[in-house]
């Protein structure tokens, strides 16, 4: 597995899971909702040729799908909470680096590193290496297999 590659696909996707964490909880919510609305089934009602309710259909997918919705977001709380400790391993310098190339990746940005950071594009990027190989380190422990 490379451990390189799969270190920036988790910062890629950081930002957005972040505001997956914002968003969950309000599906859950309005899912709530949805299932407290549906009414409950007849029990004198008959189910068509060995068919089932179609209010039981839809409590049991609103029950699913708030499953699945809390599994989600326990996932993503894991996954945030995974890449916001291995960004803590780093310098300020190598954050404000990750995030110009990964996190919040922008037309431009390494020229504006350049010179916020007063150094030559070629430096810009080796520190890119370097702040990704510790990343990739502080998450999964190794760089390569």
């Amino acid at each position: 597995m490379n451990w390189k590659r799969e270190a920036e696909q988790k910062l890629r996707n950081y930002a957005a899971c972040r505001r997956a964490l914002t968003a969950i909880p309000l599906m859950i919510e309005e899912n709530r909702y949805r299932r407290e609305g549906v009414r409950s089934a007849r029990v004198d009602g008959r189910a068509v040729s060995g068919g089932t309710n179609g209010r039981e259909e839809m409590l049991v997918s609103s029950l699913d799908r708030q499953q699945a919705l809390e599994q989600r977001l326990a996932m993503t709380k894991a996954y945030v909470a995974g890449v916001e400790a291995a960004l803590e391993a780093l310098t300020e310098e190598e954050k404000l680096i990750l995030d110009r190339f990964y996190i919040h990746p922008a037309r431009g940005n390494a020229g504006r590193l350049c010179e916020e950071l007063c150094m030559e594009r070629a430096n810009v990027y080796r520190r890119k290496d370097q702040a990704l190989r510790r990343f990739t380190m502080a998450l999964y422990g190794w760089e390569e297999v």
